[in-house]
């Protein structure tokens, strides 16, 4: 049995969610407002909320406190605590990514080989909007004063073409020192294959005390442009990311002796001193701790093929698991329309939430988000000062939410003040209040629907081959909306959707990664033993830095993967391990092999007679954590289900004649006991989210506590 704390920490737009996992595995849930400001406040007030209840089990074992959600008290039977139990805390947090999204990072000098300035300026030369006269392209994030070069080259095999001297250094510090910037990124010509002049630089500019990233520990891959976006935008989260982890970090430690992880886009935890050190790694860092809670509850209900549906309070995040059950990687992503090629989970998301506000336009066309209430004002049913009709006030006007039960009655919901704000949209559009309200959510549905259009059909994938699995405040109410959208006949509603994300930061494995660039030929590679070596090399650095995690006797598993293409080509393809630790050695042609079958299953072609390219590879290291089982997330009263029935709301659904208002019960959920079945319209609320069953929808409770939502 564990001895240890473990606490999942989702910090989102309007709500801070914390899940602690007890030494006995019990969960223990809290919700807390978001601060924007300072988002520490909300994880640490809930912090000292979790300690308290562990430092009380260590004698007593507690009675539920007052006002405490049904579905996570009381705590009863609690394993005594050891006085050696270690507290861990991983945490998913979005710092980095509004920081990109809302331009509020730091100035930053970019520092490149010399005739290279203009880099970030010409990029790919792609056209974002192709037929636009006068395209939108997104603004860099250095500013074109602070782009600086050095005299320095170095060749594509690492060879010094031009050497870096003492007297370009010091005047290098120079120039930088007087731009007034808050970090550095430092992005030289071919560093991928020698780190010489990076490193010497970086030392170079050490006594200005500024964050320095450097490109040959963000990102060492070809392609300068794409390597300096990836080091500029590392530079410039540094400050707001680094000063939030560390002073977070310092926070934790000193209140309980915790040790703070953070997620990482790949789905994969890392220590805070880790995510300081190379912060752009955790730019999806709260996504991607939903998509891995989805694949853990959809896994145990048996379900492989998924669709993960994250919507919060500010944003929708959508995934695509296939039939392994692993979610999509890539290194091809874009945020905000910068291009970020690092390994991170497939994760789309749009600007729609519970919190979107809606809007009607210039030309008379309703708008929803991405512009959000966020945690305050919030939405005006929430009665904080909101003015602006949102997604949640349609959602409430709509009977898809209980006034009296939403977070089992900690927030009260005002029905006159969402009337108000979704009037005036009506007013606008000539609509009743409830057209409008069922206006907003199709806007804000067709939204979501392209996202899921865009991983899936955009793809090759049909959505009705997968089960929707919908999770966030928000995903529960308008799951069976976007299903009949998209043809999708099955969804998996796990048990506490609205914790989900925290319950994938608990269930997140310690990973370690290390990539090397080659750019050499596939087949010359392993016959001459190139490839050996090098898997060799970052399988030992990987093995090191697990060593530095602190395995608690646990065995790492070690995976890798290569980026191949036919030589000439403009784009990799990526292929995971071969055997164990390698690749089999007894055939030569073995990653020749696998990249013709890829690249005939991808694209539908082969070019048998072009050599293939050995461009990277890559190395992972996974240190598996013990997960507590999602049932506990669905603690069941025992009750009869007849007493599950709780009241009765008038719910309004949009149908092809115009709206259709129907009688539903609302239904307590922990009170739902496996296998109970029931048939729409029904409205199932619990603390952490609402579910809503339409009219010729079915719903079943399966044995992990998950309702299994059926056409």
């Amino acid at each position: 049995m564990s001895r240890s704390l473990r606490i999942g920490v989702d910090t989102g737009g309007t709500f801070t969610d914390l899940l602690a996992s007890y030494p006995d595995g019990t969960l223990r849930a809290i919700k807390l407002a978001s601060s924007t400001k300072s988002p520490a406040d909300a994880v640490l007030a809930g912090l000292d909320q979790l300690l308290q209840v562990f430092e009380e089990s260590r004698s007593i074992p507690p009675a539920a406190p007052e006002g405490a959600p049904r579905a996570y008290a009381p705590l009863s039977q609690r394993v005594a605590a050891s006085a050696d139990a270690s507290v861990e805390i991983i945490h998913g947090t979005t710092v980095g990514t509004n920081a990109i999204l809302e331009r509020t990072g730091g100035p930053t000098a970019f520092v490149t080989t010399a005739g290279f300035e203009d880099l970030l300026i010409l990029g790919r030369q792609t056209r974002p909007q192709l037929y636009a006269l006068t395209p939108h392209v997104a603004p860099s994030l250095c500013a074109d004063e602070h782009c600086v070069g050095v005299e320095e080259r170095l060749g594509p095999d690492g060879a010094v073409i031009t050497p870096l001297r003492d007297e370009a250094l010091s005047a290098l510090r120079d120039r930088v020192a007087a731009l007034g910037v808050a970090s550095i990124a430092v992005v030289l010509l071919h560093s991928y294959a020698s780190d010489v002049h990076e490193k010497a630089v970086a030392a170079a500019l050490l006594p200005l005390n500024l964050p320095i990233s450097i490109s040959s520990v963000v990102l060492p891959a070809h392609r300068e442009y794409e390597r300096a976006q990836a080091t500029v935008a590392d530079a410039y989260v540094a400050p707001i990311v680094g000063g939030y982890l560390t002073r977070l970090s310092e926070a934790v430690r000193t209140r309980a002796g915790a040790r703070l992880r953070v997620m990482q886009s790949t789905g994969g935890a890392i220590s805070a001193e880790e995510a300081v050190a190379v912060p752009v790694r955790t730019v999806l860092s709260g996504p991607a701790a939903g998509v891995v809670g989805a694949q853990a509850v959809a896994a145990a209900s048996g379900v492989t093929r998924l669709i993960s549906f994250d919507m919060g309070g500010t944003s929708t995040d959508v995934c695509l698991v296939g039939d392994d059950g692993e979610p999509m990687l890539t290194s091809e992503a874009q945020i905000a329309g910068l291009p970020l090629h690092l390994p991170m989970l497939a994760v789309h998301a749009v600007g729609a939430g519970g919190g979107s506000l809606a809007r009607v336009d210039s030309g008379g066309v309703l708008q929803v988000g991405p512009a959000s209430a966020g945690a305050d004002p919030g939405p005006a049913c929430y009665g904080r000062g909101g003015r602006i009709a949102t997604l949640t006030d349609a959602d409430l006007l709509l009977g898809r939410l209980s006034a009296a039960r939403f977070c089992d009655g900690a927030v009260a919901l005002s029905e006159p003040a969402a009337a108000a704000a979704v009037g005036a949209i009506a007013e606008r559009l000539h609509l009743s209040v409830l057209e409008a309200a069922a206006g907003i959510i199709k806007v804000a549905g067709a939204v979501v629907a392209r996202a899921i259009r865009a991983i899936s059909v955009d793809r090759g994938h049909d959505p009705g081959d997968f089960t929707l699995v919908p999770f966030g405040g928000a995903g529960a109410l308008h799951a069976a909306d976007l299903a009949e959208e998209l043809n999708i006949t099955r969804i998996l509603v796990p048990p506490a959707p609205g914790l989900l994300c925290a319950y994938g930061a608990l269930c997140a494995k310690v990973v370690r990664e290390r990539s090397r660039s080659l750019m050499c030929e596939a087949s010359g590679a392993q016959a001459d033993g190139s490839l050996r070596a090098a898997l060799r090399g970052l399988s030992a650095q990987v093995q090191k830095d697990i060593e530095r995690e602190g395995s608690l006797g646990r065995a790492a598993r070690y995976e890798w993967s290569a980026e191949l293409r036919y030589h000439g080509q403009s784009y990799e393809l990526t292929l995971p391990g071969i055997g164990d630790g390698g690749p089999a050695m007894t055939a030569e042609t073995d990653l020749v092999v696998r990249y013709h079958a890829e690249h005939q299953r991808r694209y539908g072609f082969t070019l048998g007679e072009r050599r293939i390219d050995l461009v990277a590879l890559r190395v992972r290291g996974v240190l598996p954590v013990q997960v507590t089982s999602p049932m506990q997330l669905a603690r069941s009263h025992g009750k009869p289900a007849s007493e599950a029935r709780i009241g009765e709301v008038t719910m309004t659904f949009l149908l092809p004649t115009g709206p259709r208002s129907l009688p539903a019960p609302v239904l307590d959920r922990v009170a739902l006991p496996t296998g109970h079945r029931l048939r729409g319209p029904a409205l199932i609320v619990e603390y952490s989210a609402t579910t809503v069953v339409p009219p010729g929808w079915g719903a079943t409770v399966d044995e992990y506590g998950a309702l299994l939502l059926h056409v």
